[in-house]
């Protein structure tokens, strides 16, 4: 069992980190301005559960060997960049359909978002990278039962995640309604939550291989 002291550090650790924005918030906030509040909650739940395989893979020695290799780590990075590149045109393709239908964002089915997002979640390498260095630091070793320690303190970075990334959902989002009442501004911030994706994705995919 991971000691309350180092639960607490981890948690006070991980709200920092959180609160600094990172991919997975531009991911988001593309996602929300492209198709409201409510995709980009379901969004935030996807990419939360890809992580969380993400954490179980650490906790079971199998995230480590992804980390370590280049090969491994270059295709998950490259699969993750291109299926955001996919996720962004797509969103600029279909912002006049959801532009003028009825002003309802969300054109794909719940489970499909979620799906979305979890891919995501699954190949976003410096997730990886991060659940790899971090969370052993914060293991006690002598108590044994590391895999548990391991799973424990992911899920509680992915809980606190949850919740900070769901505001920027919400947040990014309310501003998308401001813009629905004009059906150009509409077009053209749902075209700017594309391009978000997009270019989030360019840069996954340029960045140098890890370190």
């Amino acid at each position: 069992m991971v000691p309350l002291s180092n639960l607490l550090a981890f948690a006070l650790a991980s709200v920092v980190l959180i609160a600094v924005p990172g991919p997975s918030v531009l991911f988001v906030i593309g996602r929300s301005l492209a198709l409201g509040w409510k995709g980009g909650v379901l969004t935030v739940l996807g990419n939360a559960t890809g992580q969380l395989v993400q954490v179980a893979a650490v906790a079971l020695g199998v995230g480590i060997i992804v980390a370590q290799s280049v090969v491994l780590f270059s295709v998950v990075k490259l699969a993750g960049a291109a299926y955001l590149v996919y996720l962004g045109i797509k969103a600029i393709r279909n912002r006049r359909h959801n532009s003028f239908a009825d002003r309802q964002p969300v054109a794909s089915s719940p489970r499909r978002l979620v799906a979305e997002g979890l891919v995501v979640g699954i190949t976003n390498p410096k997730s990886v990278v991060f659940f790899v260095a971090v969370l052993p630091q914060f293991v006690d070793y002598p108590s044994g039962a590391i895999p548990f320690q391991l799973a424990l303190l992911g899920a509680v970075f992915l809980l606190i995640a949850i919740v900070s990334d769901s505001l920027w959902a919400v947040a990014a989002g309310s501003a998308r309604q401001w813009f629905a009442r004009s059906p150009r501004r509409v077009s053209a911030v749902e075209a700017t939550g594309g391009a978000l994706m997009i270019g989030l994705g360019g840069t996954l995919a340029l960045t140098g291989s890890k370190s």
